[in-house]
C-alpha cells in the first residue's frame, strides 16, 4: 500500500524537525513574547544543555536570531538578549506605525464575520488578563488580535518584517506591559474591530496606528 502524502498525515514528529529549527523557534517564541528580559544572558552550553543538543544547532539557531537583531553574540560567545536603545525604540515604532496599518487595509476586503468574532474574543482575554496581571498573556495576546488580522492581507513579506520588529521588541514591551496594566489596548482594539465591521479604511488606519504606538510612547518618553 502506497504511503500517505505528508499533506494528509500531518506534520512530522518533532523527532524529525531539525535540532538547530526547534531551538530557533522556541526561543524565537520566547522572545517575541518578552519571555525573557532586554538584557539577560544565556550561554551557548547553557541552551544545548536545555534542549539535549550539540553547540552545532545551538550556533545555527543562535546566528539566526542575532542576524534578525533578537540576541547579541560577544566575541567570547556570550549571548545577550538586546536591549534596544531608546532611538532604535523609535526606529521600530516608526516601522510599526508605516507596516501595520498597511497590512490592516490590505486584511480589509478579507476580514469575514468569522475573523471579527475570533478578534473580539482574544480582545476579551486581553482584559482578563490586565485585571490578573498576566505580563506574558497580555503581551502574547496582542500579538494574536494583531496577527490574526495581518495573516489575511496575505502579504507574507510584509508580515515577516513586522514580526521581526515584534521580535526585537518583545522583551521591552513586556517590561512595559509587567509597569503598566492599561486598558488602551483594549479601546483601540474596539476602534479597529468597529471598522472593521463598518469596511471603515481611513479609520482602520487611524485605529491600527494609534494602537501600535501608545505604549511604545512610554518606552521613549
Amino acid at each position: 500500500m502506497a504511503s500517505l502524502p505528508t499533506s494528509l498525515t500531518g506534520p512530522p514528529p518533532e523527532s524529525r524537525v531539525p535540532a538547530h529549527e526547534r531551538v530557533f523557534k522556541t526561543l524565537r517564541t520566547r522572545i517575541i513574547q518578552g519571555r525573557v528580559a532586554p538584557g539577560e544572558a544565556m550561554t551557548l552550553r547553557g541552551v544545548g544543555a536545555e534542549f539535549g543538543v550539540s553547540m552545532t544547532p545551538v550556533r545555527e539557531a543562535t546566528r539566526r536570531l542575532v542576524a534578525e537583531g533578537a540576541l547579541k553574540l560577544s566575541a567570547s560567545g556570550r549571548i545577550t538578549v538586546t536591549r534596544p536603545t531608546a532611538e532604535r525604540i523609535e526606529e521600530l515604532a516608526a516601522l510599526r506605525a508605516l507596516l501595520e496599518p498597511e497590512l490592516a487595509s490590505r486584511a480589509l476586503p478579507r476580514a469575514h464575520d468569522a475573523l471579527i468574532f475570533r478578534m473580539v474574543e482574544i480582545n476579551r482575554q486581553i482584559g482578563t488578563a490586565r485585571r490578573t496581571r498576566d505580563a506574558y498573556a497580555y503581551q502574547r495576546l496582542n500579538l494574536d488580535f494583531h496577527r490574526n488580522l495581518y495573516l489575511r492581507a496575505q502579504a507574507p513579506a510584509m508580515l515577516a518584517l513586522i514580526e521581526t520588529v515584534w521580535l526585537q521588541l518583545g522583551p521591552t514591551m513586556r517590561a512595559l506591559y509587567a509597569r503598566h496594566y492599561s486598558s488602551a489596548a483594549e479601546e483601540q482594539h474596539n476602534k479597529v474591530l468597529d471598522a472593521l465591521r463598518s469596511g471603515d479604511e481611513p479609520g482602520l488606519r487611524l485605529a491600527v496606528r494609534a494602537d501600535v504606538t501608545t505604549g511604545l510612547r512610554r518606552l521613549i518618553g
